[in-house]
């Protein structure tokens, strides 16, 4: 009977024992698992802001640009084809001259003239005129679709020069082809504007010797 007492009384105390033994297991491996898991929620979000600050940056960047700047870069980005034309294209190859709008000579047949206005529109302009569009910022912007006294935009593109202008490189019109148009077309403010033009011309000539 004692015998049996002691097998009895023993049993209890070794299921005991592997009961304890098995959950200290149990939560050590939980602990590692939530060691795991914790981890791995690190890793993600050490990700995710990276590329949270890169979309700011991206964002920031298009707002510093002008809305001018953010005109000629959405066309770039449409694949619109355009030449900056008239005082504007003169003076940024150095005409001291000022304008009040900028021309863009833009290479779509006239009837499509709907689709440059729907960008425009889409930048938070306003339509003055079919060809004419006022930005954000007050300044105007007039679009050409055939410049008089000269030739086809395909033909002029390729006597055009390239100039880094608001960011990105733009063609413009010579000065020798936004003369021949202004003389043609003679408006008092683009005859105005012909002696200017006139000492440019000279100007880029004398330059061209000294090169030589």
């Amino acid at each position: 009977m004692e015998r049996l007492r002691r097998r009895n009384t023993t049993r209890p105390r070794t299921g005991v024992a592997l009961g304890f033994y098995g959950a200290k297991k149990n939560r050590a491996n939980a602990k590692k698992n939530s060691q795991r898991a914790r981890a791995k929620r690190a890793r993600k979000a050490s990700v995710r802001p990276q590329s949270g600050r890169d979309a700011r940056r991206k964002m920031a960047a298009a707002r510093k640009l002008s809305p001018l700047a953010r005109l000629i870069h959405t066309l770039q980005q449409e694949k619109i084809r355009f030449l900056v034309a008239g005082m504007s294209a003169a003076i940024l190859q150095g005409i001291p001259a000022t304008t009040l709008d900028t021309d863009l000579w833009i290479d779509l047949p006239e009837r499509h003239y709907i689709r440059i206005l729907r960008l425009c529109q889409n930048l938070g302009g306003a339509i003055l005129a079919n060809t004419v569009v006022e930005l954000t910022d007050g300044s105007v912007v007039n679009f050409l679709y055939r410049v008089d006294g000269l030739r086809s935009f395909e033909v002029e593109l390729k006597g055009a020069r390239y100039l880094k202008w608001l960011g990105t490189r733009v063609g413009v019109l010579g000065l020798e082809r936004i003369y021949r148009s202004k003389k043609l077309v003679g408006r008092p403010k683009d005859i105005a504007h012909l002696p200017l033009l006139k000492q440019g011309m000279a100007l880029e000539r004398q330059g061209s010797r000294r090169a030589r």
